[in-house]
């Protein structure tokens, strides 16, 4: 039903500063949580930050105190601002409605192409 595009990915220097935005389509999702999530080359896909229906927001903490996660509900939009970018932080950056599960949170099967974020030294 919902589709989500990623988009706002780029080249910046170590210390740079991006914004991430997931457009949700053909739903609201207003009363989803939403999370933003990585992979890296080589590696697994990570939790970056999550942000839930009213506003709490939770985030790794290799993000927190650099990322914001945030939402717009009018525009059916996530956003993810990013600052102090590190190398570490290269990966390929998706977004994703997530569920609440007994053992963390599950995402859903919206999987998009995902944004690419690259942190030069």
């Amino acid at each position: 039903q919902v589709q989500l595009v990623e988009s706002g990915g780029g080249l910046v220097h170590a210390g740079g500063s991006l914004r991430l935005s997931c457009a949700a389509s053909g739903s609201s999702i207003s009363g989803n949580a939403m999370s933003w999530y990585r992979q890296a080359p080589g590696k697994e896909r990570e939790l970056v930050a999550t942000i839930t229906s009213g506003g709490s927001t939770v985030y790794a903490d290799s993000m927190k105190g650099r990322f914001t996660i945030s939402r717009d509900n009018a525009k059916n939009t996530v956003y993810l601002q990013m600052d102090s970018l590190k190398p570490e932080d290269t990966a390929i950056y998706y977004c994703n409605a997530v569920l609440f599960g007994p053992y963390g949170l599950v995402p859903k099967n919206l999987w998009g192409q995902g944004t690419q974020v690259t942190v030069s030294s």
